[in-house]
């Protein structure tokens, strides 16, 4: 709609990149901060509450009777905010929606199964999951291939040339980055805004990369390749404007958890956004908090499975934190550090080249 102002009633301030993300900012951040409570006095009179997990540390049974599914909330004003804001006409655009819907589906028949059940956490079966997951991966970045007709090169840091064309064979990867970030952020997720503020740090991240890759003269000075993708950084706005609000509920103690609705879309959209700004690799630094917990639990599988051991006093990595008796404002604090850290040497080597 602000566009659509821009174009037809020749108002110019309504066609800069800033001005239609700040502003979806803020209408995200609004939408969110009214709604969010409503959805959570419905949820607490459904009993649409988070199932705890039996393995899970003890100091976690006095969560139980918190809400969840808080991600549809957060997302849907995303969503609302950026089609009121975004040119439609850019595919990069229209893909990113696309990637918030089809996770946000999962991560919401996800969530139902599990309140439904209301049985340590038996929501879908993992290999259902994981195939919808996968399904959805491969639409987003077929859309991307033959839709919007989207550069196969692969990049690297600290290269100016791209290190090669992977062709077709770049819809694996992109399958492989979307569903892997996902289900990364989704383990994430166990602590009162874990995941949500390395989330908001690596939206921002991930957007400075897209403005300067989407501005032909930075782009050019910085030695990145140059695409038509800055209409994406008003979706990867309001996310963070909503994200913000949902922080407000969600910082410890938590009022309301975001569920898989909010955390499986939160991954794929960092990983379309990675994937558009060629940043697949750098993402590894963006998103430091979710590849350390990812690795925590691959490393603890398979030490038990190849030596009846285990590395971490229970995995991902903050509960073994928790098992140490940290308490959980510290945990949270000292990964949203490293978080910050991580991210600032992402957008240092942007210039090393």
């Amino acid at each position: 709609m602000l566009y659509w102002l821009h174009e037809y009633f020749n108002i110019n301030i309504l066609g800069y990149l800033s001005i239609r993300a700040g502003i979806s900012f803020f209408l995200a951040l609004l939408f969110t901060l009214v709604f969010l409570p409503i959805f959570i006095r419905w949820a607490q009179r459904t009993s649409s509450v988070q199932p705890i997990n039996e393995w899970a540390p003890d100091r976690h049974k006095e969560k139980a009777s918190t809400p969840t599914m808080g991600g549809i909330v957060f997302i849907t004003a995303t969503i609302i905010a950026s089609l009121l804001s975004i040119n439609f006409s850019n595919l990069y655009a229209v893909g990113a929606i696309l990637t918030l819907v089809l996770f946000t589906l999962i991560g919401f028949q996800d969530d139902f199964a599990k309140i439904r059940k209301n049985q340590n956490l038996a929501g879908l079966k993992a290999r259902t999951k994981f195939l919808l997951q996968i399904i959805s991966a491969l639409v987003i970045a077929a859309f991307l291939c033959f839709v919007a007709d989207f550069n196969t090169d692969f990049y690297v840091p600290f290269f100016k040339h791209p290190l090669i064309d992977m062709g077709a064979g770049s819809l694996l990867l992109w399958i492989i980055v979307i569903v892997g970030t996902s289900n990364a952020v989704n383990l994430t997720d166990g602590l009162d805004g874990l995941a949500t503020v390395p989330s908001i740090i690596a939206l921002l991240t991930l957007g400075i990369i897209i403005y300067a890759i989407g501005n032909i003269k930075i782009s050019a000075y910085l030695l990145l390749p140059h695409f038509n993708i800055g209409e994406v950084i008003i979706i990867a706005s309001a996310l963070s404007g909503s994200l913000f609000a949902f922080l407000w509920h969600n910082c410890h103690p938590a009022e309301v958890f975001m569920g898989d609705s909010g955390s499986l879309a939160i991954g794929a959209f960092l990983a379309y956004l990675a994937i558009i700004s060629k940043s697949e690799v750098l993402l590894i630094l963006i998103g430091s908090i979710f590849v350390i917990e990812t690795l925590s639990v691959i490393l603890q599988v398979g030490s038990f499975k190849l030596r009846k051991k285990r590395i971490f006093l229970m995995a991902p990595i903050h509960h073994h934190f928790e098992m140490k008796n940290w308490a959980e404002n510290k945990i949270i604090v000292r990964f949203w550090i490293i978080a910050i850290l991580s991210n600032l040497l992402a957008l240092i080597s942007l210039k090393i080249r």
